[in-house]
């Protein structure tokens, strides 16, 4: 499990998060994230920045306002096309991209580290969840 180095002492004050449910009504558990930290995310609908804590674990990146607060956003990474640095494209620095099929997510961190860091962690929950990939590729 790794995190940003922003995430230990807020996870420290946060002993259980509570659980997001999807449209479905599926109950998805965002303890014992792989991955987490603060981001900013470009709006859908105003196209504002906003500053929103993400939480990856496996296929699933859920964001919330804070690392206290119930996760209200889930992005599914089965439908990830690729993840990669987007600073032209977001006019702002360290940005990156997540590609889905039909959707796409533009966020941005504070350093360049933590970009490679979440393009990294990104990339390869693409890889092991992605339909493509099988157990044989562990060999």
């Amino acid at each position: 499990r790794t995190k940003s180095p922003y995430a230990s002492l807020i996870l420290s004050m946060t002993s259980s998060r509570v659980a997001y449910v999807d449209e479905n009504g599926v109950r998805w558990d965002t303890n014992d994230a792989d991955f987490e930290g603060m981001l900013m995310k470009k709006s859908k609908w105003m196209g504002e920045w906003r500053q929103r804590y993400f939480m990856l674990k496996g296929s699933k990146l859920f964001f919330t306002k804070n690392a206290t607060s119930p996760p209200h956003g889930m992005i599914d990474l089965v439908n990830c096309i690729s993840v990669k640095s987007a600073e032209n494209m977001a006019k702002k620095k360290y940005a990156l991209e997540i590609l889905l099929k039909d959707d796409r997510f533009l966020l941005v961190a504070k350093t360049d580290c933590e970009k490679d860091d979440w393009i990294g962690q990104i990339g390869k929950a693409i890889v092991k969840y992605s339909s493509m990939y099988t157990n044989e590729d562990d060999d």
